[in-house]
């Protein structure tokens, strides 16, 4: 049996764990209003200068961004409307840009607070120097999610074999379980990025 392809949601999984959100996709912060992307682009508009958000580009991409960069300072000088307009577009292009070398799809600009709790987390142990209470939570909390699918799989394996509708209710564990294991794993192992297409399948 063939496990479907894991999407990069199951990689911010372990994090969503960590505290008690209600179930729905976790996604990156870059295009949200307060994240990293945008903060540098704001930086870089208001020193006139797009050094602080080329980090977030490829190289290749540069001279698009320079190019956008150049425009929204045009614009800006108008001021009032057209100032907002610019900083929008500007904003918007740079996110564009960065999500689409990471493989990912632009989907508009997240409103300021949009951020799930997992993410502020991360942001947060970045900023005070330390990693340990949030992978203390990870670890906690994906141990205590593996543990009780190892439980649901050796009970139901316990009354598999009293009828096809016990068997398929063991088969139904197992695979919720070693999948849960594999994304677990591939979510530890894999590179960097948004993409969302091309991971590997498990088989079991």
């Amino acid at each position: 049996m063939v496990a479907r392809p894991l999407r990069s949601s199951q990689v911010l999984t372990l994090l969503a764990l960590a505290l008690p959100l209600a179930a729905a996709p976790a996604r990156a912060h870059c295009d949200t209003l307060d994240g990293p992307v945008v903060v540098d682009a704001r930086a870089a508009l208001s020193a006139g200068d797009p050094t602080p958000v080329l980090k977030w580009v490829q190289p290749a991409d540069e001279a698009e961004i320079r190019a956008a960069f150049t425009r929204a300072l045009a614009v800006r000088a108008a001021g009032g409307a057209a100032a907002g307009l610019a900083d929008t577009w500007f904003f918007e292009t740079v996110v564009r840009v960065h999500r689409a070398g990471e493989g990912a799809p632009f989907t508009g600009l997240k409103p300021a607070g949009a951020v799930e709790p997992p993410i502020a987390m991360a942001d947060r142990a970045l900023a005070d120097g330390s990693v340990d209470e949030l992978a203390a939570k990870i670890g906690q909390h994906a141990s205590a999610a593996v543990a009780e699918r190892f439980r649901r799989v050796v009970e139901a394996r316990a009354h598999a074999g009293e009828s096809v509708d016990k068997g398929r209710e063991y088969v139904a564990a197992y695979v919720d379980y070693v999948h849960f294991v594999a994304g677990v794993v591939e979510a530890v192992h894999r590179g960097p990025g948004h993409a969302e297409a091309g991971a590997p399948a498990h088989a079991h």
